[in-house]
């Protein structure tokens, strides 16, 4: 079952029909609609094609539909007939399935008869009070939605983390409406946040359960941010905190746009357990064996045996459904549009926990003939930035994941520099197929090319000395093992960085049109007794500025800045730095635990990550996001 409606193209950017139609508290009103259609000869007239995306989140078997009618000549087939023939057909209620049902009647009003019956997805509509544009109903800005796993028991807790940041963007009033639902997809809690300005939001599952006086629950926390500007996407950190405080995990968001497939996903280690949480993003059951996993680049596919219920939460043990794999295997998920980007859990046999994120396995994508000649205009062109952990204390992994359906080998090389932005080694992987297992350890490339280096970072880059063809959306999964403790994983795309020139959408910004030439980073504080750990990598598909302006405004949790500070970082070079090393001990105790960095640059677009670390040996790290 794939579902007949898109969420999301790189050209348009999202689609609000489907959240707009599939928001929890849409669900009950679908269900009155359609019963206020039964036992009644409809006539259904789609104005702008979306009664597909209702039919795929409700069942409409028990609605006689007496004719369905189109507007748009390229929407006609042989059950869609013009509206202008709406006088000929015997009815006694007409169902518009649109929004605003009164704007797209106008036209057709000397093809209805008097006073006929009349009902839309109007009586779909969420309260004005939730709208950021009222103008627009279907407008990204008013969907601001998007799922967070979320859990709380006596071992462990989640803790969503964020700032507001719509109020810079002209926002007025903003605030979070969020439902929880548990793993069955029933509903535990609902309720609103309201924000100020700037403010440090902390979401923590432990005290939401305590607020409430619930059981412990493992499931979804669906969050809408309504009265927002200038970004329709919510953005968080998503901390996973043990309760001794030892054993830390942390990932990026959820990607709000469910896609056909994610990818990315790794086997696991001997002795090791990779459960992928399905959040279920619809208000409709996922059908069993809807689901299907298969080693990357192979065709045989094992579907998932069980039903995931509307809103449900599913934690898949992988290897119930390929117990042959083995890390560095990985693995394909097909998700056909059910859920947003997924989490893994990896938990390893001293009881630590690793939480990470697949990512979109792109559908869109043409292989590109023009990359493989950027050298001449863009330098190193394509460049997937991660950090070399001082290896003192950390052993760092890669390994490319493919992530279009397109691609069919992936030619790269890696290249790994000191924190001063010199090349000290690197190693072409060739052409490599797209089943392969080719992992890179840092320390066995370093101790091939014989270079000194304690920390620095890696880059990813196309090499097509051995043939092959790209398409752009070059991705890797990173592995940091902390030696003695835990093991973190992050994985991200290439982009082109910090040149003048553009190149279709690159080099991207983090808000604006291309080229992307600047930074802002958020950097939330990590949960105590951990301390916070960030790397800041500096990359240049050509040269650019010898350093980077870069300026770290610590604020507290009401968004008061408490201290700021400057980094410089040389070009094509990194800086690795507890929060200690940057603000004084005064300075962080002002800005308390739920205190945030935001790292500015206007100069230079730079690529973070964060991380925690204890003296106890817990670790996580991922990348970091711009806001």
């Amino acid at each position: 079952m794939r579902f007949l409606f898109d969420t999301f193209s790189n050209d348009s950017g999202g689609n609000a029909l489907f959240k707009a139609l599939g928001h929890p508290l849409v669900s009950a009103k679908a269900a009155d609609l359609i019963a206020a259609m039964a036992g009644r000869r409809v006539a259904v007239f789609d104005p702008v094609g979306q009664l597909a995306c209702f039919q795929s989140l409700y069942d409409m078997g028990g609605v006689s539909i007496a004719g369905q009618f189109a507007q748009r000549v390229m929407d006609l087939t042989s059950d869609a007939r013009p509206v202008t023939e709406l006088p000929n057909a015997s009815f006694d209620l007409l169902f518009v399935a649109a929004f605003d049902a009164e704007h797209h009647l106008r036209s057709c009003r000397p093809f209805l008869q008097a006073g006929v019956e009349v009902v839309s997805f109007d009586a779909l509509r969420l309260p004005d009070e939730m709208l950021s544009d009222r103008r627009n109903y279907l407008s990204p800005m008013n969907f601001a939605t998007n799922f967070c796993l979320f859990r709380a028991d006596d071992e462990r807790a989640s803790v969503l983390r964020t700032v507001e940041y719509w109020t810079r963007y002209g926002a007025k009033n903003p605030l979070l409406w969020l439902m929880l639902f548990d793993a069955k997809g029933a509903t535990l809690a609902q309720w609103t946040e309201t924000l100020a300005p700037n403010q440090s939001i902390k979401l923590h599952a432990g005290e939401i359960r305590a607020r409430f006086d619930l059981p412990a629950f493992e499931g979804s926390l669906f969050v809408h941010a309504v009265g927002i500007a200038g970004h329709d996407i919510m953005k968080y950190v998503l901390d996973d905190e043990d309760a001794a405080g030892v054993s830390p995990a942390v990932t990026h968001d959820s990607n709000s746009w469910p896609a056909d497939y994610y990818a990315g996903i790794p086997a696991p280690e001997p002795g090791e357990t990779v459960r992928l949480w399905v959040q279920n993003s619809h208000p409709v059951a996922i059908p069993a064996g809807a689901l299907t996993f298969n080693r990357m680049g192979e065709e045989e596919v094992r579907p998932y045996p069980h039903e995931i219920p509307p809103f449900g939460t599913h934690a898949i043990d992988v290897a119930t459904l390929l117990p042959e794999l083995s890390w560095p295997d990985q693995i394909e998920f097909t998700a056909a549009r059910h859920c947003g980007r997924p989490r893994y859990e990896l938990r390893r046999p001293d009881g630590t926990v690793t939480l990470a994120h697949a990512n979109v396995e792109r559908t869109d994508l043409k292989l590109d003939p023009g990359i493989p000649a950027l050298g001449a205009a863009m330098g190193k062109g394509y460049i997937l930035p991660a950090p070399v952990l001082p290896r003192d204390s950390f052993e760092s992994e890669l390994l490319p994941t493919p992530m279009s359906t397109a691609q069919r080998s992936l030619p790269l090389a890696v290249h790994v520099y000191d924190p001063d932005g010199a090349l000290v080694a690197q190693e072409t992987l060739g052409d490599l197929p797209r089943d392969h297992r080719r992992l890179v350890r840092i320390e066995e490339l370093l101790a091939k090319s014989g270079a000194s280096l304690d920390r620095g970072h890696m880059e990813l880059v196309y090499d097509f000395s051995a043939g092959g063809e790209a398409d752009g959306w070059l991705h890797a999964l990173f592995r940091y093992r902390h030696i003695g403790g835990q093991v973190a994983d992050s994985s991200f795309g290439a982009h082109i960085f910090n040149t003048a020139m553009v190149y279709k959408g690159e080099p991207q910004s983090y808000h604006g049109k291309p080229p992307g030439l600047t930074t802002r980073l958020l950097l939330r504080l990590a949960p105590q007794p951990a301390e916070t750990l960030c790397c800041l990598i500096y990359p240049a598909s050509t040269p650019w500025w010898p350093k980077s302006t870069t300026v770290m405004s610590l604020a507290n949790d009401l968004g008061e800045t408490v201290a700021e500070a400057t980094l410089n970082i040389p070009c094509s070079g990194s800086r690795l730095w507890f929060a200690r090393d940057i603000f004084s001990s005064p300075e962080l105790r002002d800005a308390g635990p739920d205190g945030t960095i935001a790292i500015v640059d206007r100069s230079c677009r730079l690529f973070g990550y964060h991380a925690a670390l204890s003296e106890a040996g817990g670790f996580a790290l991922d990348h970091m996001f711009g806001f």
